[in-house]
């Protein structure tokens, strides 16, 4: 049997509340708290992959003592502070290797213990292993990875990022025998969802989509084996929901339906069977919007209306108010103005509530810029060109940057939007800076509208900038 991390002098403990961190947070929801630690890591040079479930994970005091990279930041946004009026445990008092390395040393890079539910998961918490933009882990490894994503594109760097996943990753891995599943396979579950949804906002699907099937496959398998907590048999099977819509969603954005719907299909049926309300009510979320991009719109009106069934109890008016956008978006299919505008107006209220702390873990990416951008592609296909093209220009310009593929998504929807709307000048503008994003963002979705608004551009290549845009694109296409 393997030893323990933590001595018989040291008994395992329940982690303490970091009462002081939350109170620093303020009114703030944890997914913008995040947010704002990723603005306040570029401020400085840093890259680290904070979202809500890191906040609440320090709130809760697992996290005792943050990495070096973490350390850093937190320093830059509350200047005059250590890390112990911030509510950690000093570096020094915290166990396992990391509170073995000097303060002036970064950790060097090795695997996790497999019990990461004491305190040595404190001091070296999960995102600094699975971070390759994180210099401060393993500078060899990041600037390898760097180069392999500049010289051999998304599939080479969602291999590499993929990789150091604790989670078995390949075909054969997958089908090993799982002797025992504890809390450490759940952690990497959850940690390998959180990845691929950082790679997609920044990346796009395209180069994802085929990696990230094996991990998929490695989450089934973890739950074949069984564990004998049940605790830690609904995390795992959450986690095994949430990967198969990160997964489905990969499908849906290269343009692979069928597969998507498959994936989506898989995950409906995991929260079904566990009970799982917030499970479903994503799993329903993500149909909802395929059939929209499908051409089934009826069907996307009661998936979404499926869905607000299901979330209204659990407390979120923000993930209320995504849903009844996905509702209005299946009325705007269906040619129903009126339906599409009541939807929307539902969705701009509830989304004016605020945050709140019931708010999941996947919705960080729905702020005003994504209220914009879907308000923007229900007037598209209304037709309203004119109105489609204010919100989706609001939508580039409101975007974190952190989210790379929804800039050039809303930016290709506003040159569409131009376009169709008689500003030809104005759209080829827009789509020159779409065109600026496509070597950082690979995402069929993207690509198919750029190349939809090139063709309504041909007739007009006299107007400004227009056969510098198309000239462009068409040497985009050939090097594709």
């Amino acid at each position: 049997m393997a030893s323990s991390t933590v001595t018989s002098s040291q008994p395992s403990r329940p982690p303490r509340p970091n009462v002081a961190f939350r109170q620093l947070r303020g009114r703030r929801s944890p997914a913008e708290f995040a947010a704002a630690v990723r603005r306040a890591a570029r401020e400085i040079g840093e890259r680290v992959s904070c979202d809500a479930r890191y906040i609440g994970r320090v709130e809760a005091g697992e996290i005792r003592c943050p990495n070096y990279a973490y350390e850093r930041v937190f320093l830059h946004m509350f200047p005059g502070r250590t890390l112990t009026d911030l509510g950690f445990a000093p570096r020094s008092s915290v166990r396992g290797r990391g509170a073995r390395a000097t303060a002036d040393t970064p950790p060097v890079h090795a695997p996790a213990p497999a019990d990461t539910t004491g305190e040595t998961r404190g001091a070296y918490e999960p995102y600094d292993t699975q971070d390759p933009y994180d210099t401060h882990i393993n500078y060899e490894e990041s600037d390898v990875l760097r180069r392999a994503f500049m010289t051999g594109g998304g599939a080479t760097v969602a291999a590499a990022s993929l990789g150091p996943f604790g989670l078995a990753l390949d075909a054969q891995a997958a089908q090993r025998p799982v002797r025992r599943v504890g809390a450490s396979e759940a952690s990497a579950l959850e940690d390998a969802v959180r990845r691929i949804r950082l790679l997609d906002d920044r990346h796009g699907a395209d180069g994802l989509y085929r990696r990230a099937a094996a991990p998929l496959r490695a989450a089934y398998a973890l739950l074949d084996a069984g564990t004998t907590r049940q605790a830690t048999a609904d995390r795992l099977h959450s986690g095994a929901g949430e990967l198969a819509i990160s997964v489905g969603w990969l499908a849906h954005d290269s343009g692979r339906y069928d597969d998507a719907r498959s994936h989506y299909a898989e995950a409906l049926a995991t929260a079904r069977m566990t009970g799982d309300d917030a499970l479903e009510a994503h799993a329903f979320c993500n149909t909802a919007f395929l059939a929209r991009d499908a051409g089934r719109p009826r069907e996307a009106v009661r998936a979404a209306q499926a869905a607000q069934r299901i979330a209204r109890p659990l407390g979120s008016a923000r993930l209320m108010s995504l849903l009844a956008l996905r509702e209005a978006g299946g009325w705007a299919g269906l040619a129903d103005r009126a339906g599409c505008e009541q939807a929307l107006t539902r969705a701009q209220a509830l989304f004016g509530r605020g945050p709140s702390d019931a708010d999941p873990e996947w919705m960080s990416f729905y702020g005003e810029a994504e209220l914009e951008g879907l308000e923007a592609q229900c007037w598209s296909t209304l037709g309203d060109w004119q109105r489609a093209a204010r919100h989706a220009g609001r939508a580039a310009r409101l975007q974190d940057p952190h989210f790379t593929r929804n800039i050039a998504l809303y930016t290709a929807e506003l040159a569409d939007d131009l376009a169709r709307g008689g500003r030809p000048d104005e759209a080829a503008a827009a789509g020159m800076r779409v065109l600026d994003l496509l070597d950082q963002v690979q995402s069929s979705r993207v690509q198919t509208m750029l190349a939809g608004t090139a063709r309504l551009l041909g007739p007009h290549r006299r107007a400004s900038g227009v056969s510098q845009f198309l000239e462009r694109h068409a040497g985009a296409q050939r090097t594709a």
